[in-house]
């Protein structure tokens, strides 16, 4: 996904004009050695910061059709990240690197996503909005004085870009479809069980089969007979 995110960033300063003036877009990190190697106007869009938006995650599957409409396998769902950019200009003068931060802001400022034209890979077969926040940076995003720090290099004016992305969900295969009935084949027995093995059921006065189930109660002993006031049994 973040190398799509790139792509799309790489699109849309394109099409607002840098790549038709001879500008080159990269994603290096600006540090001291590379800004001694560079010769030609460049862009430079560092992705220096990339955290999840908790508040976006959810819990419901999607589910993937067939050309025949049958769910083939169930997705889960998509988690949405925050990736920070610094942006800045590279060019022989201060003036020309300020005239061409200045048309990189006037494009980002006037895009608030990416559109379809913009996607490649995951991103386009989701179909979800890619957003895109220039001229700020997250809330807990290192600052931009911090970032040349630690890449050793001297501070220089910058952009910060935040893109919200979706990073699609783990698809996992489900069994095709029944098309068949259910068959039940039967085998004939071998012979008539003997008269010992042979067991009865019997229902009669038993409500609880008990441990070995009615067919237990065939050696029940009879209950005893009540006995009447006065000594006689009642038969």
């Amino acid at each position: 996904m973040i190398h799509e995110v790139d792509e799309g960033l790489r699109r849309l300063l394109d099409g607002a004009g840098l790549a038709a003036s001879g500008v080159e877009v990269v994603f290096d990190a600006p540090t001291r050695d590379w800004a001694a190697r560079r010769s030609a106007p460049t862009v430079c869009v560092f992705l220096y910061d990339i955290r999840e938006d908790n508040t976006r995650r959810g819990s419901s599957s999607g589910e993937v059709y067939d050309e025949d409409g049958f769910v083939v396998a169930r997705r889960s769902p998509a988690r949405w990240f925050e990736l920070t950019y610094l942006v800045t200009a590279w060019a022989s003068r201060p003036q020309d690197e300020h005239r061409l931060l200045s048309q990189v802001l006037a494009c980002l400022v006037s895009t608030d996503t990416l559109g379809p034209e913009m996607l490649t890979g995951s991103l386009a077969e989701l179909g979800l909005t890619v957003g895109v926040d220039a001229g700020g940076t997250g809330l807990d995003a290192p600052a931009a004085s911090d970032v040349w720090s630690a890449l050793g290099g001297e501070l220089k004016p910058s952009l910060g870009v935040r893109v919200r992305a979706p990073l699609a969900g783990i698809s996992r295969v489900v069994a095709p479809p029944v098309t068949e009935g259910l068959l039940v084949r039967s085998v004939p027995r071998s012979g008539p069980d003997a008269d010992e093995a042979a067991r009865r059921l019997r229902y009669t006065e038993v409500s609880d089969p008990g441990q070995e189930g009615f067919g237990g109660s065939r050696d029940r002993h009879p209950q005893p007979a009540r006995r009447r006031r006065g000594g006689d049994r009642q038969p």
